[in-house]
């Protein structure tokens, strides 16, 4: 087995882990109050799926950061408060519009930054667009894929959807505030659907005992 991902317990996961569109992805469903050491044998590439209780990923916080100190792949999904437990995120709410797109002439401030990236063979940088709730500010040397510009109230000087660090600790790490499971599962946001039908036969394939830096 190589590809993994958490199960909040959820309506949202359940619905987006266990369905039929995405279920036969992956290797091994681990519920994350469960989360051990020896759960993790094998895998080699951990989806932490959005909107799972943070005090459940504190006190697995040394469990996960031992996965990505192995030098695997861990990916965090947004709302999840990883900047209390993953080490180098610093983030930034900002308020949410979640009906901007009812506003024919509104443009998202998304920005593609790394068009040349592997991920974006497999997810269109469309499918990465609808509302976030707030901003990363990658650690230095990591690698901002997606962010938009400062927040015209000042809350902040703009930031990261999405950044890729290899620097922070020996493993791959991917975060991100978006939270395509929730949308999902909840049957609300197409492009989170589109995202997710990208991005995971994308990490099926990327789930190999060696880390592929061909990515970086």
């Amino acid at each position: 087995m190589s590809l993994a991902i958490l199960d909040g317990g959820t309506f949202y996961h359940h619905a987006a882990i266990h369905g039929r569109r995405y279920r036969e992805l992956f290797d091994k469903t681990i519920y994350a109050p469960e989360l051990t050491t020896d759960a993790l044998a094998g895998v080699t590439f951990l989806i932490v799926p959005d909107r799972i209780n943070p005090n459940i990923l504190r006190a697995c916080r040394d469990v996960l950061i031992h996965f990505a100190k192995a030098g695997h792949t861990l990916v965090v999904f947004g709302e999840n408060r990883a900047d209390t437990w993953l080490p180098g995120v610093t983030w930034a709410a900002r308020p949410t519009n979640f009906w901007w797109w009812l506003d024919k002439t509104a443009r998202p401030p998304n920005r593609l930054l790394a068009p040349d990236h592997e991920l974006f063979q497999a997810v269109p940088f469309e499918s990465t667009i609808w509302h976030f709730h707030g901003v990363l500010t990658p650690p230095a040397g990591a690698r901002a894929l997606i962010d938009v510009p400062a927040d015209p109230e000042g809350r902040d000087s703009g930031g990261a959807l999405l950044y890729e660090d290899w620097v922070t600790l020996p493993g791959r790490l991917f975060v991100s505030t978006l939270d395509p499971f929730y949308h999902h599962g909840s049957n609300f946001m197409p492009a989170a659907s589109k995202l997710l039908d990208g991005f995971l036969p994308w990490a099926k394939r990327k789930a190999a005992p060696q880390i592929d830096r061909g990515g970086r």
